[in-house]
């Protein structure tokens, strides 16, 4: 819900400083949770956006799109059309959780919960561009890897990336 845009932008931020140190490096890892870490509203409006509570607090968030726009931190190529579902993949988009909460399903279940509602809407693809922390949790749900990209953030700082993709069914 819109009014939950704080607390989801407060997580996606801790999540980002906890768990990113592992992968990138001090610098890499500041931009991320400027730029990575930065709510896309649009996500909640379009009602493609979940999250996960835990006494009264959100501990993890994510979802897909019908939009083009495959990651946060770029508007490259991205534009607010709506996908064709017939060609086009759905987007999963801004998975966060918190660092206390890893390994539960957590992520697993905001994933069902995407597929299930991307093939209701007729999509039979989903892409994304998963940080290297979120790379084991999709290859474990059935993502493979299309190649490494470098992502540059608004500030010039460039991550590593894996672009990734999976059938609905």
């Amino acid at each position: 819900m819109p009014g939950d845009a704080g607390a989801i932008a407060e997580l996606m931020r801790a999540s980002v400083v906890e768990l990113f140190p592992a992968y990138y490096d001090e610098r890499q890892t500041a931009s991320a949770a400027v730029h990575i870490a930065a709510l896309d509203l649009a996500l909640i409006e379009d009602g493609t956006y979940y999250v996960h509570e835990a006494a009264g607090e959100i501990v993890a968030c994510g979802g897909w799109s019908r939009r083009n726009k495959l990651y946060n931190g770029t508007d490259a190529g991205a534009d607010a059309r709506l996908l064709d579902p017939a060609t086009e993949p759905a987007r999963i988009r801004a998975m966060f959780v918190r660092a206390d909460w890893t390994r539960r399903g957590l992520g697993r279940a905001i994933l069902t919960a995407c597929v299930d509602a991307a093939r209701a809407e007729g999509f039979t693809q989903l892409a994304l561009m998963a940080t290297l922390p979120g790379v084991p949790l999709y290859k474990s749900f059935g993502f493979t890897e299309l190649g490494a990209e470098k992502l540059t953030m608004p500030d010039g700082v460039v991550l590593d990336g894996i672009a990734m993709q999976r059938s609905v069914d």
